[in-house]
């Protein structure tokens, strides 16, 4: 039996969404740049990482196996785009931040894209 539409789940990926297109506006606007004391960055790469390998290992109850992959793929690649940000020549760090937002769109398009095949 097809389950009803969750529009909690919709807004939820709308807003991933708008956050990764955020992401884009401000890595092309070229106001980015890194902090002069990158702790804090390390710490949101390695949570967005940790996130994403938690979410693998312990997917969220109600969903497809695909729909708990994408997440915790996207999560993880985040993660990974944040601290490549800090490896990376200076001028190659607002691509970085471009890369997280494209995966970000990208994964609030198929969440949507799922929570709406759900219905």
């Amino acid at each position: 039996m097809a389950s009803a539409i969750n529009p909690f789940r919709l807004l939820s990926e709308f807003i991933v969404f708008l956050l990764g297109a955020l992401l884009i506006v401000l890595a092309f606007s070229g106001r980015v740049g890194l902090p002069t004391r990158p702790a804090a960055l390390i710490a949101l790469g390695a949570f967005f990482v940790y996130w994403g390998v938690r979410a693998g290992i312990k997917p969220e109850p109600g969903l497809r196996p695909y729909e708990s992959r994408t997440r915790a793929i996207s999560l993880a690649l985040v993660g990974f785009s944040i601290l490549a940000m800090l490896m990376v020549p200076l001028r190659l760090a607002p691509l970085m931040l471009g890369v997280a937002g494209v995966i970000l769109v990208f994964r609030g398009l198929l969440g949507a894209v799922f929570s709406l095949r759900r219905g």
